[in-house]
């Protein structure tokens, strides 16, 4: 009689792990936005319905949790180039994907400090991320430039650099407010010169 194969261990988690798991990843994005990134993980659990030991399971330390939310929030991000392609036209699509990219700035300006002085070397944890949405904001770019709506010579790191930028230097607690009408000039000024 032939020797059974061994099991695989990489299983996908149950449909209530994974839920659970979600739950917590979302909770978790609200609290750390809303008291920052020592949020109590106890409350994280409180209101994503599940106990101290399934967050702790899923995410042993606050480390794993701060990272896991940052990939969370930029996979959506990533994501949501392919969806918004599909759905509305090429500069719509631009402009809605950049205001997405305003409001993970935030999530990133709450859990970078944390990170860097939890993780060892931080750029490892951006730089699957940094690809990730260079890729899809070249892709929202390169279309918008097919269909005529943008200028040839646009450089997708250009928009980045400026919505980056108002994060970095405004002082003021409405920075997003200010990114966000910077998002419609930014748009404005790519259009294809007449």
């Amino acid at each position: 009689m032939p020797a059974k194969a061994p099991e695989s261990t990489d299983r996908k988690p149950r449909a209530d792990a994974q839920r659970n798991r979600e739950r917590i990843l979302g909770v978790a994005k609200r609290e750390f936005t809303r008291s920052g990134a020592n949020a109590s993980l106890e409350e994280i659990a409180k209101k994503a319905g599940v106990g101290p030991g399934t967050l702790y399971r899923h995410f042993p330390t606050r480390e794993e949790l701060l990272v896991a939310v940052y990939r969370s929030e930029m996979e959506k991000l990533a994501a949501a180039e392919r969806n918004l392609a599909n759905t509305v036209s090429p500069v719509e699509a631009l402009r809605a994907w950049l205001l997405l990219f305003v409001d993970a700035v935030e999530t990133k300006q709450i859990i970078a400090p944390v990170l860097n002085t939890l993780v060892g070397d931080p750029k490892k944890v951006f730089e699957v991320s940094y690809v990730q949405i260079h890729e899809a904001l070249r892709a929202l770019v390169r279309r918008a430039i097919k269909n005529g709506d943008m200028r040839k010579d646009l450089d997708p790191i250009d928009l980045l650099r400026a919505i980056v930028g108002v994060s970095n230097v405004s002082a003021s607690p409405d920075w997003q407010q200010s990114a966000k009408r910077l998002v419609d000039i930014l748009i404005t000024g790519a259009r294809p010169l007449k």
